[in-house]
C-alpha cells in the first residue's frame, strides 16, 4: 500500500490464520471456512449506458462478477462513455475508464481497485483531499473511519419494513431507539440514545441532515420533538459513534448522526414508492400508509435538480394516534466544470399527530391499546434553505462553504392535570460554515490539514396558554398564559486537524474550540439572564492497517452539552447548571475482505455532570458523574463461501453490551442509568435467488429501569418500575419484475411475527405511564422506477 494515502483501501485477500482468530471471537467457527475462489468470466456481453462513472462501474461489477474497492474521491464527478457489446474483462475496464485519468489494478481473488494513471508529476499529486469526513457515507469512507461508525442504507430500510428513522437507527450496535413515548409519542419525534444515554428526544447527539443541524435550536434546545427527517426522502442514516467530535461537535458524546437525503440522479428519472401497514389485533382506526416520490436528473451542462416528496397518513396501533405528515424538498446542483460546484436545498415540512399518552397499570391491563388522554395533540412545520459552494482546483486543495437558515414552529395541546395547555414555540436559526482542506507530502508522510469555522445564531419565542381541565375547553391564543420567554444564542466554533499517513499508520490530531453566549428574557418574571462559556475539545484518532482488509483504530475526544433554554435560571443541589462535559475513549478493529465484514470495539465514556430535566415538576435533577463502558460487535457473512448450495445466502448479526453506571456519591451511586439496556442485538438472514428476495430478521434487548433509583416495583401510574426485555422477529418476501415493467418491486412482510407483548415507559414526562409496543403488523411495499 502506498504511504501517500492509506485510504486507497482494501484489496481482497485470502483469509489468514490471524484473521481467523479475530473472527472466532465474533462468530461460530463453522462460518470461518476459507472463501472459495470463483473466477470472473473472461468474455461477456455488456449493456451499460453512458453516464456517471460510479454507476457504470457498479453495473460492470454486477454483470462481470468482480469486486471493486474504490476511493470515492477518485471517481466523484467523472463520466463514462458506457459499454455495449462483447468484451473481455480487461477490455471492458479499459473502455469504461477511457478519458477518466484512472486505471484498474488487480488485487487478486477477482478483486480490483482504481489508481490514477502514472504521470511525470510529483508523488504529491497522487494525493486526494477528502475535506468532509462524512463524505458520501460510502463503504470505503466507513472502513477508513478512525472510530465506530455504521451506515444503514435505503435497501436496509426496505428489507425490515422500516418507515421511520427510529426503526433504522435501532439496527445499529450501541443505539437504543425505543417506541416513541411521552411528549414525543408520534412519528415527527425521534427518541434514541447512544451507549446508555437517555433516549428522550435524542438531546445528547449531534443530529444533521446533509451536514445541516436538524434540531430546531441546535445549541439552546437540541431536542427532536419535531425532527423533519422523513425516511422516504433519505438515502442513508450515517451514525458516527466516535472519532468525529472535532469536525462535528459540540454535543457528540452521543455520537454524530447524519441523515443523507436522496442524491440528484445523473439521468432523468421518476421513482415512486408506497408502504402500507396494518395491525389487525390492535385498536388501529385507519391503516397507516407512507409514500415517496422523486423526479429529477442532470443535464449535459452540469445542472441537476430533484424534487422529493415523502408523506404519511393513518394511525398506529393505539387509539388517538392519527398522523399526517408532508415533507417536500427541492435539491439542485450545478457543476459547470471540475473546479466549481454549487448546491442548494429547500425544504418544507409540516405534520400533525395525536398523542395517545401513557397508561396506568390498571388501564394497560384493561386495554393496552386504549388512550386515556383525549386532548393531547402535536403539530409543527419547518422551512429550511441551504446554499453551498465548493472550489477544488486540483486533487490537493478544496474549499467549501455552506450556509443555512431554518424557521420552525412547534405547538400542541397537552393535559397537565389541573390545566390544559397550548404551547406555541417559534425558532429561527442562521448558520454558516466555511472549511478549507489541503493535502501535501512531507518526507515519508502524507498530510491532509483541515481548518474550519462555524457560526450559528439562534432566537426563540415560547408561550404557554392555559385553561382549566375541568372546563373541557381547549385553550387558545386569547387564553391566560403562564409562560412567555425569549431566548437566543450566538455560537462560534473553530477547528483544525491534520490527517497524517505514514507507512501503515493514519494519525489525526485535532482540536475544536467552542465559544457560546446565550440569554433568556422571562416576561412573566421580568428577568433577564445571560450565560457565556468556552470549551476547548482536543481529540486524537489513530488507524493502523494490518493489511488491506483489516485495520485497528483508537481515539479519544472531548464533548460537552450546552445549557438548554429550559434549564437557564434553574438550580440543582450542586449549584447553578453548567455545561455537561464528557470524554470518550475507543479501541476497535474492523475487517472486510468482501465475503466477511466484521467489527468489534470497546468504548468508555466518563461524564462529569449529567442532568435530567423533569417536565412534570419543571425542574432539573443533577445525576452527576456517570461512566458508560461496553463492547459493540457486528458481523456480515456471505454464506456462499461455505458451499455452492448456500449461494445467494448471507447472514448478519450484531451485539452490544452497555454498562452505564451512576458514579456520583449518594443513594443512586452504582445504579444503572435509566433507559439503558445492558444487552442489545440483532440477527438476520437474507436469501436473494434471482429476482426474489427473502428476509428474516430479529432484534433483542434486555431489561432496563425508568428512574435513577432503579425501582423494580411498578408504580400505579405505570411511570416507575422495571421495563422487561424482549425479542421480536420479522419476515419479508419481495419480487423485482425488472426493467421491462418499470423495475416494479413488490413485497409483503410482517413485524413482530409472534405477536409478543412488550412495553416501555415515560417517567419524567407530562405523558408519563406505560406505552404498549407494536403488535403483529403486516405491511406491503411497492416501488417503481422510470428512466
Amino acid at each position: 500500500m502506498s504511504s501517500s494515502r492509506a485510504r486507497m483501501i482494501r484489496a481482497f485477500r485470502n483469509t489468514t490464520p490471524l484473521t481467523i482468530a479475530i473472527h472466532c471471537a465474533l462468530v461460530p467457527a463453522v462460518l470461518l471456512t476459507p472463501a472459495l475462489v470463483v473466477a470472473a468470466p473472461q468474455q461477456a456481453a455488456y449493456h451499460i449506458s453512458a453516464g456517471n462513472l460510479d454507476q457504470a462501474l457498479n453495473q460492470f461489477a454486477t454483470q462481470s462478477g468482480i469486486n471493486f474497492s474504490v476511493d470515492a474521491s477518485l471517481t466523484r464527478g467523472k463520466q463514462s462513455g458506457g459499454l455495449q457489446g462483447n468484451y473481455s474483462l480487461n477490455e471492458g475496464l479499459d473502455t469504461l475508464l477511457a478519458g477518466s485519468g484512472l486505471q484498474a489494478k488487480s488485487l487478486g481473488n477477482n478483486s480490483f481497485t482504481l489508481a490514477p494513471l502514472a504521470t511525470e508529476s510529483s508523488a504529491a499529486e497522487t494525493l486526494t483531499v477528502v475535506g468532509d469526513w462524512l463524505a458520501d457515507a460510502r463503504e470505503d469512507d466507513v472502513f477508513e473511519h478512525a472510530g465506530a461508525r455504521d451506515v444503514v442504507r435505503r435497501a436496509d430500510f426496505a428489507k425490515t419494513g422500516a418507515t421511520t428513522a427510529r426503526e433504522a437507527l435501532n439496527r445499529i450496535p450501541g443505539v437504543n431507539a425505543p417506541e416513541n413515548n411521552g411528549t414525543g409519542s408520534h412519528d415527527m419525534a425521534m427518541n434514541f440514545g447512544i451507549r446508555g444515554l437517555n433516549p428522550r428526544l435524542a438531546s445528547r447527539s449531534t443530529v444533521l441532515m446533509d451536514g445541516i443541524p436538524v434540531p430546531f435550536a441546535p445549541y439552546g434546545q437540541p431536542q427532536l420533538s419535531l425532527a423533519p427527517v422523513s425516511l422516504g426522502n433519505m438515502e442513508a442514516v450515517d451514525v458516527v459513534r466516535g472519532g468525529g467530535a472535532v469536525r462535528y461537535g459540540p454535543q457528540s458524546v452521543g455520537g454524530v448522526v447524519n441523515f443523507v437525503t436522496r442524491a440528484i440522479p445523473e439521468e432523468f428519472g421518476i421513482e415512486a414508492g408506497m408502504t402500507g401497514l396494518m395491525s389487525p389485533s390492535s385498536s388501529q382506526n385507519h391503516p397507516k400508509g407512507s409514500g415517496n416520490l422523486m423526479v429529477g436528473g442532470t443535464a449535459d451542462n452540469g445542472f441537476g435538480a430533484a424534487l422529493l416528496y415523502s408523506g404519511k397518513r393513518g394511525s398506529d396501533w393505539r387509539e388517538h394516534s392519527s398522523t399526517k405528515i408532508d415533507d417536500v424538498m427541492l435539491k439542485t446542483r450545478y457543476a459547470p466544470n471540475e473546479v466549481h460546484s454549487f448546491n442548494s436545498l429547500l425544504q418544507y415540512y409540516e405534520g400533525r399527530a395525536q398523542m395517545p399518552g401513557g397508561l396506568s397499570r390498571a388501564s394497560y391491563n384493561a386495554d393496552r391499546f386504549q388512550s386515556t388522554r383525549p386532548y393531547d395533540e402535536f403539530w409543527g412545520r419547518r422551512q429550511l434553505a441551504s446554499l453551498g459552494y465548493q472550489f477544488q482546483p486540483d486533487q490537493q486543495h478544496k474549499f467549501n462553504i455552506q450556509s443555512f437558515y431554518t424557521y420552525t414552529l412547534r405547538s400542541g395541546y397537552l393535559d397537565q392535570g389541573k390545566n390544559l395547555t397550548l404551547s406555541p414555540r417559534e425558532y429561527w436559526v442562521r448558520g454558516i460554515e466555511p472549511r478549507y482542506s489541503q493535502s501535501f507530502n512531507w518526507g515519508a508522510s502524507a498530510h491532509e490539514v483541515g481548518v474550519g469555522y462555524r457560526y450559528v445564531s439562534e432566537s426563540t419565542h415560547e408561550l404557554r396558554y392555559t385553561s382549566l381541565a375541568s372546563s373541557g375547553q381547549l385553550p387558545s391564543s386569547s387564553s391566560p398564559y403562564d409562560r412567555d420567554t425569549q431566548s437566543g444564542t450566538q455560537a462560534h466554533a473553530w477547528y483544525v486537524d491534520d490527517r497524517i499517513d505514514i507507512g501503515n499508520w493514519t494519525v489525526t490530531p485535532g482540536i475544536r474550540y467552542e465559544h457560546i453566549q446565550s440569554y433568556q428574557n422571562n416576561y412573566i418574571k421580568n428577568t433577564k439572564q445571560e450565560i457565556s462559556y468556552n470549551a476547548p475539545l482536543p481529540a486524537l484518532n489513530v488507524v493502523y492497517h494490518l493489511n488491506d482488509a483489516w485495520n485497528l483504530y483508537a481515539n479519544t475526544e472531548g464533548s460537552f452539552g450546552t445549557v438548554q433554554y429550559s434549564q437557564i435560571g434553574k438550580a440543582v443541589n450542586s449549584g447553578n447548571i453548567e455545561p455537561e462535559k464528557a470524554r470518550t475513549w475507543e479501541l476497535g478493529t474492523r475487517f472486510d475482505n468482501g465475503g466477511v465484514q466484521a467489527e468489534v470495539g470497546l468504548f468508555l465514556i466518563n461524564f462529569d455532570n449529567q442532568y435530567d430535566s423533569n417536565q412534570v415538576t419543571d425542574s432539573v435533577t443533577a445525576r452527576g458523574k456517570t461512566r458508560h463502558s461496553g463492547l459493540e460487535s457486528q458481523l456480515r457473512y456471505d454464506l456462499s463461501q461455505l458451499s455452492p448450495a448456500l449461494d445467494n445466502f448471507s447472514a448478519y448479526a450484531s451485539y452490544a453490551y452497555v454498562n452505564a453506571v451512576i458514579r456520583e456519591s449518594g443513594e443512586t451511586r452504582g445504579k444503572q442509568v435509566p433507559f439503558s439496556p445492558r444487552h442489545k442485538g440483532i440477527l438476520g438472514l437474507d436469501y436473494t435467488p434471482g429476482s426474489w428476495t427473502f428476509n428474516l430478521n430479529s432484534e433483542y434487548q434486555s431489561g432496563q429501569f425508568a428512574d435513577n433509583l432503579n425501582t423494580v416495583e411498578e408504580s400505579a401510574d405505570g411511570s416507575t418500575g422495571r421495563i422487561p426485555g424482549f425479542m421480536l422477529w420479522g419476515a419479508r418476501a419481495g419480487y423485482n419484475f425488472g426493467p421491462q415493467m418499470a423495475n416494479l418491486n413488490l413485497a409483503v412482510g410482517v413485524k413482530n411475527l409472534f405477536d409478543h407483548q412488550y412495553f416501555t415507559r415515560a417517567y419524567d414526562d407530562n405523558n408519563k405511564g406505560i406505552y404498549a409496543g407494536q403488535p403483529r403488523t403486516f405491511y406491503m411495499q411497492g416501488e417503481l422506477k422510470f428512466k
